[in-house]
């Protein structure tokens, strides 16, 4: 498993997601300050909610510039089966019905996913309860976990 260049792959995508962040607060900025937009009267709220939408779209753009920084700054790390589960594991888990399911747990992004290497790849976080459970865990532990108001069991098959 090459985790340099999944870790490549990830930060290409949070620079994706960043730049389409840039894009919308752009135009955002744009709709709020456009002269159509200045209000005639006190019930003309178009330019104010336009306003609020710039607003909610900068800090957007924060949290992506936010989540690249962290995510660059993750030292590419290499597991074994005697490692425990920590920050930089690609994890697989099989459920109770032989579906496998592959996570990597970064420190931010949860729930980002990524296509790589024909694999589908979901982003958790040590805040995430999942991310939680699995933290300090080995190949071959089993959990249970309730997600969505359903018990869930997962084996953990491998890490890298």
């Amino acid at each position: 498993m090459d985790k340099e260049l999944l870790h490549k792959k990830i930060l290409a995508e949070l620079s994706t997601l960043h730049q389409h962040a840039i894009e919308a607060a752009m135009q955002a900025y744009k709709t709020a300050t456009h002269e159509e937009n200045i209000a005639d009267n006190k019930y003309d709220t178009l330019g104010l909610e336009a306003s609020y939408l710039a607003q909610g779209q900068a800090k957007r753009v924060a949290e992506c510039e936010a989540n690249l920084t962290a995510f660059s700054e993750l030292k590419v790390s290499h597991f074994t089966r005697q490692s425990p589960i920590s920050l930089g594991a690609l994890i697989f888990l099989m459920d109770d019905t032989g579906s496998q399911q592959i996570l990597f747990l970064a420190p931010v992004s949860g729930g980002l996913k990524i296509n790589f290497c024909d694999m589908k790849i979901t982003i958790i976080t040590l805040s995430a309860p999942l991310g939680k459970k699995l933290t300090g865990c080995y190949v071959d532990d089993e959990i249970e976990i309730e997600l969505a108001g359903k018990i869930n069991h997962y084996e953990i098959t491998a890490i890298y």
